[in-house]
């Protein structure tokens, strides 16, 4: 997997409370893949992660959500933990950001909770995915196709179920980053608008 990344740049989305090693696992992978990732967050400084049942590490932020444009990055991680994507998909910039990253199609990677930013972008709409058993109902509400597999792969959208599926997830995720754009990621509001 060395090089295959190299020249992308991908943004990971994170607030307060994101399951640290959804980012940290698959922040090392890429960026062993050759990629440079970016923390995004609407935090200034630091973002706080979380392990398991407490507080985490403090993380520096390489963008603050305000400053960050989906034109800037080739693909967009998303990771879990309850708190994180709670957070994400209640404020409208970053529901925009992800939202933007559809509309271009470009790859997304999001494990555990992380589907829950995807679902306030309108974004699952007719798509095969997976995510934390908690999640299958949201995600079939919203017109997705829930299975649960460790990793699912629809036209650039790979999703994953839990920390124990990060292997694969990085696997596949560093695959569709690779593989750039992808025509069949428009959903929902976007595609009555392509």
């Amino acid at each position: 997997m060395a090089n295959q990344l190299n020249g992308k740049r991908i943004a990971a989305l994170v607030d307060n409370g994101f399951e640290q090693v959804e980012l940290t696992g698959p922040k090392e992978a890429f960026e062993q893949a050759g990629a440079t990732v970016d923390i995004v967050s609407p935090q200034r400084d630091t973002v706080k992660g979380w392990q398991h049942t407490k507080w985490g590490d403090e993380m520096r932020v390489d963008r603050h959500l305000s400053e960050a444009k989906a034109a800037d990055y080739d693909g967009l991680l998303l990771p879990g933990g309850v708190m994180n994507p709670d957070k994400l998909r209640a404020n409208h910039e970053a529901v925009a950001f992800v939202r933007a990253f559809v509309e271009a199609q470009k790859p997304i990677a999001a494990i555990c909770h992380g589907p829950w930013t995807l679902i306030e972008a309108d974004a699952v709409r007719g798509r095969r995915m997976t995510s934390w058993p908690s999640l299958q109902t949201d995600l079939r509400n919203a017109g997705a196709n829930w299975v649960d597999e460790q990793v699912v792969v629809d036209n650039g959208l790979v999703t994953s179920r839990k920390p124990d599926d990060i292997p694969a997830f990085n696997a596949k995720a560093i695959e569709e980053f690779a593989e750039g754009r992808h025509k069949g990621q428009l959903t929902g509001a976007g595609a009555k608008h392509a």
